[in-house]
């Protein structure tokens, strides 16, 4: 997420009440989790094991309990006993749950020649374009926007928070979420989908993709151009999947993964890792098609070499 207005150093640490380690006019631009950060944004660490990870990220400002570390040429740091809870108690100073008393959000922007059938719920700061349809019950998310010529159909949900949470000691703490959904222009959304926003950055669907029914994307992940998937694909957050993927029924993604450009995977598919570009795909965990049908017809003949096998001793 990108503040309103860039803050200084010296501003973020008096938010949180915490010291800092670094230029006071230091810039904090953004805020954002490790797996999208950018120059100027502001992140954190808890663990030692992501130390060095998030050191040497794109981020600019890190939050930590460790106040014997150096920062690296051009970054800060801001000490905090509870680096996960500042960087929550950040995102919500600078995103706050907004109440809406509409159906329609005096704030939301809706362009010409779009319908909303009864029931569409547009939240605070949503953006729709033109000549689209949202059918009956879709419910569109705060800061969510839809492209042109989209059509969401029945009780889909846009912009939902994301499925993000820390185990501690007492259970799980849920992270404020303040990214956005992004739907581009001609697209096409099935019934009963969900597409969660980012925990902190956008959650894309881009331009010509077609979901059908029942299918979820998960948070801070970004679809590309033209893809095709089929009913009740899951896709975990950070997926990065590219253009003119096609992803059959009841694919399961993993999270943090890339699929490359033109890549099918083949019905029921699991998939735990990226896969390369131009390839059909198949299996749990997936393979190569080719291959894994390979596999199949070979294991029909398991059982007769295993009885021979015996045969022999």
């Amino acid at each position: 997420m990108k503040l309103s207005r860039p803050h200084t150093l010296a501003e973020i640490a008096a938010i949180v009440d915490c010291r800092f380690i670094g230029n006071n006019e230091h810039v904090v631009s953004g805020l954002n989790e490790i797996h999208r950060v950018e120059p100027g944004d502001i992140t954190f660490v808890d663990h030692p094991k992501y130390v060095e990870k998030c050191l040497n990220s794109a981020a600019t400002t890190i939050i930590t309990s460790d106040d014997t570390l150096t920062p690296p040429a051009g970054k800060a740091l801001i000490i905090s006993s509870a680096p996960f809870t500042t960087y929550n108690f950040l995102a919500r100073f600078f995103m706050p749950f907004e109440h809406s008393r509409h159906n329609i959000s005096p704030s939301a922007t809706v362009g010409e020649g779009t319908m909303l059938q009864p029931g569409v719920v547009l939240g605070n700061h949503v953006t729709v374009g033109k000549n689209c349809i949202l059918h009956a019950n879709v419910v569109v998310y705060d800061y969510s926007v839809i492209g042109d010529n989209c059509i969401i159909h029945a009780n889909t949900v846009i912009g939902g928070d994301a499925f993000y949470v820390k185990k501690t000691e007492t259970g799980y703490e849920r992270w404020h979420s303040i990214g956005r959904a992004v739907i581009e222009d001609d697209v096409e959304i099935g019934s009963c989908c969900t597409v969660d926003r980012g925990v902190s950055s956008d959650t894309i669907i881009g331009k010509g993709t077609k979901l059908d029914n029942q299918i979820h994307v998960g948070h801070d992940s970004i679809i590309g151009k033209n893809c095709l998937f089929a009913a009740q694909v899951g896709i975990a957050g950070v997926v990065d999947i590219e253009d003119d993927v096609i992803l059959w029924g009841q694919v399961g993604v993993s999270k943090d993964l890339t699929i490359g450009k033109g890549t099918v995977v083949y019905a029921q598919s699991g998939v735990p890792k990226s896969l390369d570009a131009g390839k059909v795909y198949f299996g749990s965990p997936v393979g190569e098609a080719k291959h894994k049908m390979r596999e199949l017809a070979a294991a029909h003949y398991l059982p007769e070499l295993v009885r021979k096998m015996k045969e022999k001793e």
